[in-house]
């Protein structure tokens, strides 16, 4: 069992994410690309709680921005999925550790997926202009509407995994910023969510 059973996915691809998963399993003890207690729940914890955002993102997308990526989750999964339906046409990956970012590459360039690493601070690039940013395990939700208010593009929509706090951070975000939200359980987590967010501005 895999978690991706509810997921529809060519032989092709779950053959690119099982050479994902073996070099995350062989570089992790190196730079500690996810806690070390959840690699026996890989699958699960990490691929098909990422997969889930590709599962319910506006398809068709031309540019996904993925902001700090670490260990490749969500975005990388977003990537290797991609080459199945053709979208998103394009995936970026930011992430400002060096180390990890070489990772990234190495996995892009191992699965041939469709997607580029920018190893860079997010508030460093340029704007992006992106259809989707999506962004897992990162910062605050008012943190992740600063960056998105600068990297998504007006018609766009930002996807971010949160865990079971969402509740707390979503009452914060509101009274800081204005934005239209949806929210999905959580099929791997029980009181997790994504929550997708549409035009966001300043309060």
């Amino acid at each position: 069992m895999t978690g991706l059973e509810g997921v529809n996915v060519s032989r092709e691809t779950m053959d690119r994410l099982k050479t994902y998963a073996h070099l995350l399993e062989k570089w992790n003890p190196r730079i500690n690309l996810v806690a070390k207690s959840t690699i026996p729940d890989l699958w699960t914890r990490h691929i098909a709680d990422s997969a889930q955002v590709f599962t319910l993102a506006p398809h068709p997308v031309s540019h996904w921005v993925d902001l700090g990526s670490g260990g490749g989750f969500p975005g990388l999964i977003i990537a290797i999925m991609a080459n199945q339906g053709k979208s998103p046409l394009r995936v970026t990956l930011v992430e400002s550790d060096a180390r990890k970012s070489a990772f990234l590459r190495t996995v892009i360039r191992e699965t041939g997926a469709s997607a580029r690493v920018i190893n860079d601070r997010i508030e460093a690039v340029e704007p992006f202009n992106a259809d989707v940013i999506s962004a897992r395990a990162l910062a605050d939700l008012s943190t992740l509407l600063e960056h998105t208010e600068r990297h998504l593009a007006p018609s766009g929509t930002a996807m971010f995994l949160k865990g079971v706090s969402w509740d707390k951070e979503l009452q914060v975000a509101q009274s800081l910023w204005n934005f239209e939200h949806r929210i999905d359980n959580s099929q791997t987590e029980t009181g997790a969510v994504v929550l997708s967010v549409t035009g966001v501005s300043r309060v």
